[in-house]
């Protein structure tokens, strides 16, 4: 017994330089899509959050729901449909797309948050005009799917000072009224380079970026954003990948200071990444930072 509890206390004193290095610093975590699917990883990404903020680290959540927005469409007869892989989202797809995101999704992942003891509060794009949007430009019209325009980001400062975590649907606004579906790595993208973030890091459900997709031991542990143009043209960074990995690249050029991929299937991989020497997933810097 004494053993287990002075292996735990080694534990919590390797993590102090991490804790005092994130201290009152902000990290923006994006979660979704398939990394939602499984609930007990769920509480454990919802926990590691709590945690994080606990210890005096201002996180703030962005979410999509890609899966569940499906499963509701499908629920009300509505058939998704894909252009060159970004979903067309007309009026009908909007309306669901806002209910799943901004009041199911959005709800859970607070009532989750709370629950564990934090004080979480769910907002969208559209609340006091955080992320302002306009439609996608695309050769393809791509209906209410929209672009950000500019973030306000009063509302987010506000509940951090006040010690909450905003918990924001990647939903956007125009100035006429009109909702936009936001793809949540650009929303968390945005909002990181807004302000000014320590770390961003999108939770997903591969490993990072790998040297060869059939072996996950073959991973990128650490990239710099000169080396991702040449990783995406010899294929090492393709397919959904690419967007994501462009996301990060747009952040770090607007002044956050590092980003990562994390496989939000390993229990706690929010602690380990950012409370650990060894980290995990693929860690993106600016080239001077390495």
């Amino acid at each position: 017994m004494m053993k287990d509890a002075i292996k735990e206390a080694e534990i919590l004193s390797q993590a102090l330089p991490y804790i005092q290095k994130y201290s009152h610093k902000i990290i923006v975590v994006k979660y979704g899509g398939n990394a939602m699917k499984n609930e007990e990883l769920k509480h454990n990404v919802m926990t590691d959050i709590v945690l994080l903020s606990e210890i005096g680290i201002k996180v703030v959540l962005v979410h999509g729901g890609g899966p569940s927005i499906n499963a509701m469409l499908d629920k009300v007869g509505i058939k998704p449909k894909f252009i060159n892989g970004l979903r067309y989202t007309d009026k009908e797809t909007m309306d669901v797309v806002q209910m799943v995101l901004a009041g199911q999704t959005n709800k859970e992942l607070v009532s989750i948050l709370n629950g564990k003891g934090a004080k979480a509060v769910g907002v969208c794009g559209s609340d006091a005009s955080l992320i302002v949007a306009k439609k996608y430009e695309s050769e393809d019209d791509l209906g209410y799917v929209g672009q950000v325009d500019q973030i306000n980001p009063s509302l987010i400062y506000d509940l951090l000072d006040q010690h909450y975590i905003p918990v924001i649907a990647s939903v956007g606004c125009d100035s006429e009224g009109n909702a936009y579906n936001i793809n949540a790595d650009i929303a968390a993208s945005s909002i990181a380079q807004e302000l000014g973030a320590e770390n961003m890091v999108l939770v997903s459900d591969v490993p990072g970026i790998l040297k060869d997709p059939k072996d996950e031991t073959s991973l990128y542990s650490n990239i710099s954003s000169d080396q991702i143009d040449e990783l995406i043209e010899s294929d090492y960074i393709s397919g959904g990948m690419i967007p994501k990995v462009n996301c990060i690249k747009t952040a770090l050029a607007g002044g956050v200071k590092k980003s990562c991929i994390i496989d939000g299937r390993i229990p706690h991989s929010l602690l380990i990444e950012i409370l650990s020497k060894q980290g995990i997933g693929t860690l993106f810097t600016r080239k001077e930072t390495l």
